[in-house]
Order: C-alpha cells, then structure tokens, then sequence
C-alpha cells in the first residue's frame, strides 16, 4: 500500500542526518531486469546508512509483539473515526482537504510516482523461499500487489495508466527526495536475506490504512479522476483479511524462539524506514500553482524560442526574445496579463493566451502535455474555479470546473447506459487481438518454451521469480509469469 509512520501517528519525527547515496540514481539502477553487482553492493550500503538515520527515531509499536493485533486493530479504528469526521465536515460544506485544484491532484499523482512504480518491491526476496511456509504471508502480499498476474489488478499496470492518461509520465523533474521511499523499497527487494526483520517490519507499516488513501481517493473521485488505484488498497488491505492481517502473521511466522527480541527490534527499524523521503502529505503541501506555471514554460523555452517569428510582439519584444532567458518567464506572464493576452480570475476561454492551447484553431495545440494544459488553466482562472459561479467547460478544454463537477464513477455510469454494448465490444477486440500473434508476443511465447524445459519444479520456479521482478513483473511476459507462479504455488 502506501502509508508511512507519520500518516500512522499523525506526526513527523526529525531523524538524524546521515549521507546516503543519492536515491534516484541508485533507483535507476535497480529498477531494470538484472541490476549490476556493484548497484546491488550499493542498495545494500545504502539500506544500512537508512537505518542509521532512523536509529534515533522512536516508534508507535507496541513494545512486545503480543501487543501487534491489538495495535493494528486501534489503528484502524482512529482512522475510520478520523474519516467519519472529515466525511460530516465536507458534507456540512467544508471545502477537500487536499485538492484545491484538478492541478494540484495531477501534481500529486506525479509527485508519489516513484513509490507507487515499484508498489511490493520491498516484498520481492521473499519469492526464492516460496517452499518455505513461513514465507507464504508476505509471498501471497506481493503477489496480490501484482494482482495475481491480471492486469486490471497489476498495482504498476493501474498506476502507470493513470499517469499516462492525465500526461504526468515525465518525472525528471523530481527531486531525490521524491525517489528515497522507491529506492528504499528496491534496496529492501535485493537484500531481503539478509534484511528480513527490516523488511517484514517495512510491510507491516506500508500495509496499515492511512487516512490520506481514504481522502485522497474521495477528492481524486470528485476532480473527475479515477479513483481505482486508491480504492483497490482501501479494500485489499483490510486488518480482517487483507495485508494489515497478512502483514502482521507475518512477522509473527518468522519471530525465532531464540533472539526473538532483538529480531523484533530490527522489526522495528524497519517499520521506521517507511518515515523517509517525501510522503503523500508533503507532496500535497509542497504545491504552489504559479511556481509549476513557470517552470512548464521555462522549460518549454528551450524549444519555443527558435520556433516564434517576430510578428507577434508583447510589452514591445517579441516572443522569441522573452523565452531567450528563462528567468524573464515571470515578467513575461505579468506582461500578458497587462495586455489582456491573461485574464486571470476569469473562465481561461477568456484568455487569448488559453485560446492559443486549446480551441478551435489553436496554434499551440500539441505544444502542452495534459497535466501542463491543466497546470495553465487552473493558474488562469485562479479563485474563478472555486468561486462557485456557474462554469460549464468546454468539451474541447481541460476539464477542470468548480467544486460540483461530476465525479468519475458518475460519469463512467453516463458511459455505460449511452454505451451499453461497449463492454463486449472491448472484449470482441481484446479476442480479436489475442488471435493476431505480433512480435509483442514473442516474449510470452520465449517464456513458455524455456518453462517446458526446465528438469523441475524448483528450476520452473527459480525462472518465473527472475520474471516477478520490480522491474519485469506489470509486462506482458511478467504478467503471465505471475499467474503461473500463481497456479504452481498451489
């Protein structure tokens, strides 16, 4: 899932500095088919500087494992009284929490990325004790993180699909803090031998309900988003049967008879580990709507300003002169709305500048990805969104309107009853397409083969691991490798 010590405990702890390797290369690095040998030595240095840092840093957990049932129960209560409250507060007209704008939630999608690419990836080691029944609780989690090997249940498939269909796949813009949880997680997938307190103790962290998921997945509903990805941890995570339960036999399976202390305090360390790196409610409140306007055009300065003829002049320079130097990107947004070429506050249809992205004939069609399209408009019309004012967007425009936009599941319900036949259409195509072998094909058809060959069920077994990497598993090939790891696990 994706929770994290401060959504369990309401409160952010300041660990000691250490100096770590920076975590976005080492992420890189990790996340392809067969990490080096040397990124490998890495994680695991890497790993050991993280638990230097949260060394210091005390826990919420009971102080014997005894006490774990009765910790996870208590928590999930709070938080299921926390969300009743926030549910009273907004249906008496409280405003969302964390959403001000269709904007921000993109922003948030984006930012959380890193950690949500490799979801389960701490859980990855586990897979080579597969015979091991002492292994069969966080084996059976990260293969629900997998979703079983369908991938409308994928976690990385659903994930990597709501990135693409509101355009925030480009993530070279976020800071290494956004990337510590991610290579944390894939450090933990490479050294869970020698790391299994820490990972067992990481999982049952990352696994209980967070309040965030349940207000994220709320107002990500309302913005007109699919909410799916959220709504599907809300449930597979539950402390009945889900992976707060899983987690918690987990590291009761693994608890030795002798040392069983000093194991459960490296449980412990692990558990803190899930307090680093950006979380969801630092990436929620390190929005500012202005600052990303900026920055989308002075990056898109680069291109734009040997693309622009002198025809078009403002504040008495042409464009081609104000993108000559990014930093001018502040002044040249004051200028236009001087001119009119801006008018914020206002439906952005009024704006010549909007008009120039999104119209009719609109001579930067193309020029913006969506998530920058909705970036732009929600800056240009600024407290005209949430003023409550009658606005009806356009269905050519992004589609960010006030508060009372229609939600995604309602309008997915529009959908089916205008469409009813849609579904077995898609499936019609979805055969067709099965029928048509295709060099995407190739690499099932490769599996299948080296499968058949293998002298055993252990060496069938040790193949289809390699191909439940974080790295491999949401493909094709490794979607089929999930299912049959499924059916040969029995």
């Amino acid at each position: 899932m994706q929770t994290t010590t401060r959504a369990v405990t309401g409160q952010h702890q300041a660990p000691t500095p250490v100096t770590c390797e920076p975590a976005k290369s080492l992420y890189v690095e990790l996340l392809v088919p067969r990490p080096s040998a040397a990124a490998r030595e890495r994680a695991g240095h890497y790993l050991a500087d993280q638990l230097k840092t949260v060394s210091t840093l005390a826990a919420d957990l009971p102080e014997d494992p005894e006490g774990l049932e009765a910790w996870v129960l208590a928590n999930n209560a709070r938080v299921g009284a926390q969300y009743r409250d926030y549910l009273a507060a907004r249906k008496a007209g409280a405003p969302r929490r964390y959403f001000a704008s269709k904007a921000q939630a993109l922003y948030f999608l984006r930012g959380v990325a890193p950690t949500k690419l490799v979801d389960g990836a701490w859980l990855y080691g586990t897979l080579a004790h597969w015979d091991d029944l002492r292994y069969r609780a966080p084996i059976q989690i990260y293969l629900e993180e997998l979703g079983d090997g369908l991938p409308d249940k994928n976690h990385v498939v659903l994930y990597r699909k709501l990135l693409a269909r509101h355009g925030c796949e480009d993530l070279s813009q976020l800071s290494d803090d956004h990337y510590v949880q991610g290579a944390i997680q894939l450090a933990l997938a490479y050294h869970a031998d020698r790391y299994l307190p820490e990972v067992l103790g990481f999982n049952l962290g990352y696994e209980q309900l967070p309040l965030h998921l349940l207000i994220t997945a709320y107002e990500l509903n309302e913005l007109g988003i699919d909410p799916y990805y959220f709504t599907l941890h809300v449930t597979v995570d539950n402390a009945g049967t889900g992976h707060a339960r899983k987690a918690l036999q987990a590291v009761h399976d693994a608890l030795p008879t002798e040392g069983r202390a000093a194991f459960y305090r490296r449980v412990v360390q692990g558990y803190l580990l899930n307090d680093l790196g950006a979380s969801t409610t630092s990436v929620i409140g390190s929005f500012d709507l202005e600052r990303e306007v900026i920055e989308v055009l002075a990056e898109k300065s680069n291109v734009g300003r040997y693309v622009h003829s002198d025809y078009c002049r403002i504040g008495g320079r042409s464009v081609s002169d104000w993108l000559g130097d990014p930093a001018q990107i502040p002044d040249f947004l004051q200028v236009m709305q001087e001119q009119g070429w801006i008018r914020r506050h206002e439906d952005p249809a009024n704006s010549r500048f909007w008009r120039l992205i999104q119209g009719e004939r609109a001579e930067m069609f193309g020029v913006f990805t969506v998530y920058e399209q909705q970036l732009i408009h929600d800056w240009i019309a600024g407290d005209f969104v949430h003023s409550g004012a009658k606005y009806q967007a356009a269905a050519e425009r992004v589609a960010v309107v006030p508060r009372r936009e229609i939600s995604f599941r309602a309008r997915q319900r529009q959908q089916e009853r205008l469409c009813p036949a849609l579904e077995a259409e898609q499936g019609g195509a979805a055969n067709a397409s099965r029928a048509q072998s295709s060099d995407f094909d190739s690499e099932e058809a490769a599996l299948e083969q080296r499968l058949a060959s293998q002298p055993s069920r252990a060496a069938a077994m040790a193949l289809l691991v390699e191909q439940l990497s974080p790295a491999r598993h949401h493909s094709r090939a490794g979607l089929l490798a999930t299912r049959l790891f499924v059916s040969l696990l029995g």
